[in-house]
């Protein structure tokens, strides 16, 4: 086995896609990394904006919690309903296409794809400050840790669905067990103190309230926090990936998920709250994450506080696989419907829509790098994709039920319009708290990449419009095309340029451009290695024509030349055949002139139906 295959994995058939579904127990690290992991930067979001109430902040921490978990459990009934109606994958996109029109889908695909492109940036940086936590010095290189993780997660990604499952089982329960763990010792201890536990490490002091809490705080707030909510669509999205029965597999990880996160959530509520946890400055050199005086309170500086440490790190770097899992499957759908290059439609050697993944990439590295690999930058432009295509899918879920006929339809509807509204309000609350703050950029960008969603759809549907035809092929005017061979001066690569030529075309011209006053070289050459060869064979001579070039240019006499003949000769399609080397090193292109590809360039972007333009490579 090669280094490439034993890194990237060897390429799979078709007929092998039904052994890279997964289950459950492979689903929760696939699709709920990202949803498990908000449950550490959601209520770090959140705390963050308490800091002016100082300890009054925190206690406000505990029903801003339990509201989004309400919220996040109306969410969950009505992604079980969707997941029920599209046992193919049921995203916002294809929802709110189907049943709300182009608009509704568009709007909804423009949200998601930002919402996925915001969550692994989200995801990564969070990972890394909770490494920066544990080691302060590292502060300084946060953005490299952060790029390092994304080509990490893109070179585990490019196995596949199913490696990738694999190997984030670990982390992920790790994670989960840890912080379960964590979090049911320090309840015990809560209630054996009768609600006043003491820390095995106190926790950073809160600061003295400089503010009083508002309305317009709290909707700040809760809008951070809902940060936490992200990721919930995956699982409904991805349900093809799930092996037999598709639908009860997707809908129990789905399951998994959320509760799993409503726990966490509640648990590091009541827990900052009994310990007086609150945020600190993550630009600061005395930062540390909640999670992160969350763990030594209960537990201490220990092995275990390492431990734990060490799996969140993971668990919130790896969260981005959610994105990486999600963000093909939809410019798959979308370039299904023409509203993205078709290149978004093909299958990789490891049945991936690897171009999907490579665009997440490259969009992700430069929203890391834009805003230096800090989470709480990023957690204003966060959750607007994702509420936006939340309210979309519901209100899409509404309308599907509202045109089926079985039994139970008006009570499916009534679960979808109470998560269409419940969602909506959100939705007004996050752009209207978060819009100073960078809501604003994800409102502008929205409908720019709705309009050059539909821009690529004009495209697509010009270029069916110019090439579709119904006709039977025409029969007339099948004539050999007249040849055109630029020659320079006699060598194997012309002597393969000609013979081709005079293979496909009676009507063969060699133009040899006089950029050096060099006809009289040029005409013995051809006399003696093209004419008399050919005579003496009875063949006929292709034309030698000379192009007069004074101020010593070499292309654009050539294309000039070139269309001249095309316009002298309305009836006749020229072939313009370009001899070229082809060298054996990469590194050897810079060392000959590249007009075979200019002219090739020029003749593409400056010709029309009549003029090809052929190679003949000779191979060093």
């Amino acid at each position: 086995m090669s280094f490439f295959h034993l890194v990237a994995g060897k390429p799979l058939a078709t007929s092998e896609e039904r052994a890279e579904h997964i289950g459950p127990i492979s689903g929760i690290p696939v699709f709920g990394l990202d949803a498990l992991s908000s449950a550490a930067y959601g209520p770090e979001a959140a705390l963050t904006l308490l800091i002016p109430l100082g300890m009054a902040g925190v206690a406000h921490i505990v029903p801003i919690s339990f509201s989004i978990i309400g919220l996040l459990a109306i969410v969950f009934f009505s992604y079980r309903q969707t997941i029920e109606a599209y046992p193919n994958g049921g995203g916002s996109y294809t929802v709110a296409s189907e049943n709300l029109g182009e608009t509704a889908g568009l709007l909804a695909a423009a949200a998601l794809m930002i919402d996925y492109i915001l969550n692994a940036a989200v995801g990564i940086s969070a990972g890394v400050e909770a490494l920066v936590s544990a080691f302060p010095s590292l502060l300084p290189h946060s953005l490299a840790f952060c790029l390092g993780i994304l080509a990490i997660l893109t070179l585990i990604n490019m196995r596949g669905t199913k490696d990738t499952g694999i190997a984030f089982l670990i982390p992920t329960y790790m994670f989960i067990g840890t912080l379960l763990f964590v979090l049911g010792l320090g309840a015990y201890r809560v209630i054996a103190s009768h609600g006043h536990p003491i820390p095995v490490i106190a926790p950073p002091r809160l600061p003295i309230a400089t503010s009083m809490l508002s309305l317009w705080l709290l909707a700040k707030v809760f809008s951070s926090g809902c940060a936490a909510m992200t990721g919930v669509e995956a699982v409904s999205n991805g349900v093809a990936a799930f092996r037999e029965p598709t639908q009860r597999n997707a809908k129990k990880t789905l399951t998994i998920i959320i509760v799993l996160l409503m726990v966490l959530l509640g648990g590091i509520a009541l827990l900052c709250r009994a310990y007086s946890i609150g945020a600190t400055d993550p630009t600061s050199a005395g930062y540390q994450s909640v999670l992160s005086q969350l763990l030594a309170a209960v537990i201490g500086r220990g092995w275990f506080y390492y431990v734990g440490s060490a799996s969140i790190l993971l668990v919130l770097a790896l969260s981005a696989n959610t994105s990486y899992a999600d963000f093909p499957r939809l410019t798959r759908a979308i370039a299904m419907h023409d509203y993205l290059p078709h290149v978004f439609k093909i299958r990789g050697r490891r049945l991936l829509y690897s171009h999907g993944i490579v665009a997440l990439v490259g969009f992700t590295a430069a929203l890391l790098i834009a805003f230096g690999g800090i989470t709480d930058r990023l957690i204003p432009l966060f959750a607007i994709g994702a509420f936006l295509a939340f309210t979309l899918s519901q209100a899409g879920m509404v309308i599907h039920w509202k045109n089926q006929t079985g039994p139970g339809r008006h009570y499916r509807m009534v679960i979808n319009g109470i998560g269409a509204v419940a969602t909506g309000i959100t939705l007004l609350v996050v752009l209207v708290a978060k819009f100073a703050a960078g809501a604003w950029i994800v409102a502008i960008l929205i409908p720019v990449l709705m309009f050059l969603m539909m821009g690529i759809k004009r495209h697509y549907k010009g270029v069916e419009t110019a090439t579709t035809t119904d006709c039977p092929m025409r029969v007339d005017n099948l004539a050999s095309p007249l040849v055109i061979v630029p020659l320079d001066r006699w060598s194997r690569i012309t002597e393969k340029g000609l013979r081709f030529a005079m293979k496909l075309s009676d009507h063969v011209e060699a133009v040899h451009v006089d950029a050096e006053e060099c006809r009289n070289e040029v005409d013995a050459m051809w006399n003696l290695n093209v004419a008399t060869p050919l005579s003496q064979a009875g063949r006929e001579v292709p034309k030698l024509v000379f192009v007069p070039s004074p101020y010593r240019f070499v292309l654009m006499p050539l294309v000039d030349h070139i269309f001249q003949i095309e316009q002298e000769h309305p009836d006749r399609q020229i072939a313009v055949l370009v001899p070229e080397l082809v060298v054996k090193h990469w590194w050897q292109a810079p060392l000959h002139n590249q007009r075979a590809q200019l002219l090739k360039l020029l003749l593409l972007l400056r010709g029309n139906q009549r003029i090809m333009v052929i190679n003949i490579p000779w191979y060093l």
